[in-house]
């Protein structure tokens, strides 16, 4: 054998097991389809996940709640269709306010 090679023969034959279990950490570690980094990102978007679930659950339980009053109170029809849809009666006048600024269309600079 090559004088160049045995320091690095040797140095893999006395660490061989270490050298073995430190490639299978890494694979196992970051490269492997179900390695640890993919195991934490899981475990984060469950958590983002659970998030959705319980917003989710709680819009529900409103919804749910002004279906209940929609069923029991017809004029809680009357109240959602004149707030959201701008319904109005016959003898009624509606004016809507907006706290929005208009932008101008004036394209000209000033010097």
């Amino acid at each position: 054998m090559s004088s160049r090679l045995y320091p690095i023969w040797n140095f893999l034959s006395r660490n061989k097991y270490w050298i073995v279990v430190t490639v299978g950490v890494l694979i196992v570690g970051f490269f492997d389809e179900n390695s640890l980094m993919k195991h934490i990102h899981n475990q984060i978007v469950i958590h983002d996940m659970k998030k959705q679930i319980e917003r989710y659950d709680a819009q529900y339980e409103q919804d749910e709640a002004k279906l209940k009053e929609l069923k029991r109170n017809p004029k809680a029809i009357t109240k959602i269709a004149r707030e959201n849809y701008f319904m109005k009666a016959d003898d009624e006048d509606i004016f809507v306010l907006s706290d929005d600024e208009k932008k101008s269309d004036n394209n000209e600079t000033t010097e």
